[in-house]
């Protein structure tokens, strides 16, 4: 992963080189001299197409400084034009007076394509973004062609010929290929300019605003929701949402999915339960007329308050991870109705912390999410212990205890690399390195050392699986959508419309077969770094014999397993004190940052008489995940069928008062009409 700074020199160098060709060109075009004109000219345009694959950042770079890619392309011709005349006999000069007119038309075509452009998009912007839903109602369209949206991408494909016809001119002396290439660029940009165009007329442009919402009023009715998982978050938050996609489908019920951000509609994972996106308030508001009553909430935002503020519906607060960490217990959960908690030792952690959440509002449910990991089943059976070490990130408070990736990150792991019989998994947090740099660089580090260790191992591979390769692409088939590389949202909402029957068991049926052949496929001496969304954490789980990790909602998870688990004390605190801050540690062997006590660990793991941490990890997973019976699903599905009852009964205590008050609505249109109400 290339970092900031290495991206310096290749920057630094595209940048000049641009600037060269421009100083080069400019005086070739005054000398004039053909030949280093037209190699300039060249290094210019082919610079351009460098920085449009593979250094875009600079793009807005170069137009904060008012040097944008329209400038750039004027700039470039006039240059070329400058060059023409410098070479061409003076009473010759007035002939090229219709390619200068030519010129002009070209760029105000460019202009005008782009004018045209703008008021696609807008008629293309939906106040609702959907997925899952047929919303063919809607005469959604695919999106226009790449080149009619992007100016920069247009200009240089558009005015290509233009410029290539200026450029053979100043080498020739004649005026012909500079009047056809002007003439072709011209017209390519009026045919565009057509296509666009059309895009306007009321046939083909998709249903407006008020027709939209009237039509996702429609759909409600019909879908009638009653249910809902609500989320608004960052581009690298999805994760959070994506955890509770699963036991949202499994509910009793009619779920729905409602985002906040427009981005978010495809950072969703693989699911069948309608997603709406809501960007506005007032579209939000509209929720309050449906019969959704129940929505869950993962994390928080600053858009959460907009949707707080619906009165039919309850709200609650699931988390997206239980741990010790003091964002579990942040102050916002006391403006849901209810807290939703895996277990006893979350309702404590609430009481403690004293934030205004009250006991009767916390609700112990489980983790659903937990009901498909592996129980313990004894030590390893096979040479290799198979141990994952999954950090945490480094957080927002800057706290060191956070994560051990910098301080200890890489004891960790030469300790485990040096145990012949270790197999290990790494898999990092998905934002490691997002606020502390230094997190990024150890990350980096680790994953080098794990690379180089497997270097020196060698040993069996199976074969390559065709089954495994099937169920990928099977998988890919029913998980992933293929868009054009121009599709915006209106065209993704064609293509993810209503989803096939059955989808959602496919893809369980599908994804737990191609785990089983994914880890079977894998030399059982080679260490992983598990990155990708396949597999899942879950599944990492159920193949580790170990699990490493950090004061966080990972641990609490693996503890549903009852395998042996190990923390490290990254915090400065004691072992004495750092196991009564963080109850999840009770039951955990903890390593200090040098990682010396990783040799005893594995023998404990090897070895069930070594391990005096047995009961302890059967009574805190009680305590942290509640009781195995009923299931955590159960739970869940019980604590929103109870959340509903208490959104109708409130709704209907609401109804009776508000009928019993006068309306002075209804008053005024009586006195108005001299009607009776």
């Amino acid at each position: 992963m290339p970092t900031s700074l290495s991206r310096m020199p290749a920057r630094a160098l595209v940048t000049a080189l641009l600037a060269a060709a421009f100083v080069v060109q400019a005086l070739a075009a005054l000398a004039p001299n053909v030949p280093l004109l037209i190699a300039a000219t060249a290094v210019s345009l082919t610079v351009e197409g460098v920085l449009y694959r593979w250094q875009p950042g600079l793009l807005s770079v170069f137009a904060k400084s008012q040097a944008d890619l329209t400038v750039r392309h004027v700039l470039r011709d006039l240059l070329l034009v400058a060059a023409v005349l410098r070479t061409v006999e003076e009473d010759k000069e007035a002939q090229y007076a219709p390619v200068l007119v030519g010129l002009l038309g070209f760029y105000a075509l460019h202009f005008a394509i782009q004018a045209v452009s703008v008021l696609v998009r807008r008629t293309r912007t939906l106040p609702v973004v959907t997925r899952n839903i047929d919303a063919s109602a809607l005469r959604l369209s695919p999106a226009p062609h790449t080149l009619l949206r992007r100016p920069g991408h247009r200009l240089l494909v558009f005015g290509l010929p233009a410029t290539a016809g200026l450029t053979a001119t100043a080498a020739t002396s004649a005026a012909v290929p500079a009047a056809a290439g002007v003439a072709l660029s011209a017209l390519v940009a009026l045919v565009g300019l057509g296509m666009l165009m059309s895009r306007l007329l009321p046939g083909r442009r998709p249903a407006d605003e008020q027709t939209v919402l009237e039509w996702f009023d429609s759909w409600l009715a019909e879908y009638r929701p009653t249910v809902g998982l609500y989320f608004s978050g960052g581009t690298s938050s999805a994760y959070q949402a994506n955890m509770w996609l699963e036991p949202l489908a499994k509910l009793d019920g009619r779920p729905i999915i409602i985002l906040r951000e427009r981005f978010m509609v495809s950072k969703i994972a693989a699911t069948d339960v309608p997603i709406v996106c809501l960007p506005k308030v007032a579209t939000l508001m509209r929720l309050e007329h449906s019969t959704l009553r129940v929505l869950i909430h993962p994390s928080n935002s600053g858009k959460t308050s907009q949707v707080l503020r619906i009165p039919t519906i309850k709200h609650t607060f699931v988390n997206h991870g239980e741990s010790d960490k003091l964002s579990s217990c942040n102050p916002y959960a006391k403006a849901y109705d209810e807290v939703w908690v895996a277990g006893p030792a979350a309702r404590e952690r609430y009481a403690l912390a004293d934030v205004g959440v009250e006991d009767k509002d916390v609700v112990e449910i489980g983790r659903p999410q937990l009901d498909a990991v592996r129980p313990y089943a004894g030590p390893p059976a096979g040479y290799y212990t198979t141990v994952l070490y999954a950090p945490t990130w480094e957080g927002w408070d800057g706290n060191p205890g956070n994560t051990s990736v910098i301080e200890a990150g890489e004891n960790v792991v030469r300790a485990l690399l040096a145990d012949p019989g270790v197999r290990l998994l790494y898999k990092p947090h998905p934002l490691t390195g997002s606020v502390d740099p230094r997190a990024g660089a150890a990350d980096r580090r680790i994953r080098e050392l794990i690379r180089a260790a497997n270097r020196e191992r060698s040993g069996a591979r199976p074969a390559p699986s065709a089954d495994l390769d099937r169920l990928t692409a099977e998988l890919d088939r029913l998980t992933t959508s293929v868009f054009r590389p121009s599709a915006d949202q209106v065209e993704r909402m064609l293509v993810q419309s209503a989803p096939e029957p059955g989808r959602a068991e496919a893809v369980e049926r599908t994804t737990a077969a191609w785990e089983e052949l994914y880890w079977a496929s894998l030399p059982e001496w080679e260490h992983q770094i598990v990155t990708d969304v396949r597999p899942a954490l879950y599944s990492c789980f159920n193949v580790a014999d170990l699990l490493i990790s950090d004061v966080s909602s990972v641990v609490s998870d693996f503890l549903a397993s009852e395998k042996p688990y190990a923390v490290v004390n990254t915090s400065g605190l004691s072992e004495t004190e750092f196991r009564a801050t963080f109850p999840t540690v009770m039951a955990a062997t903890v390593l200090t940052p040098d990682a010396s006590g990783v040799p005893g660990l594995l023998a404990a793991v090897r070895d069930p008489g070594k391990d005096e941490l047995v009961e302890a990890r059967k009574e805190l997973k009680l305590r942290l995940l509640g009781p195995a019976e009923p299931s955590s699903q159960e739970r869940f599905n019980a604590a929103v069928q109870d959340l509903y009852e208490a959104a109708e009964a409130h709704r209907t205590r609401m109804a009776r008062r508000l009928n019993a008050v006068p309306s002075q609505r209804r008053e005024t249109v009586t006195e108005v009409t001299g009607a009776t109400p």
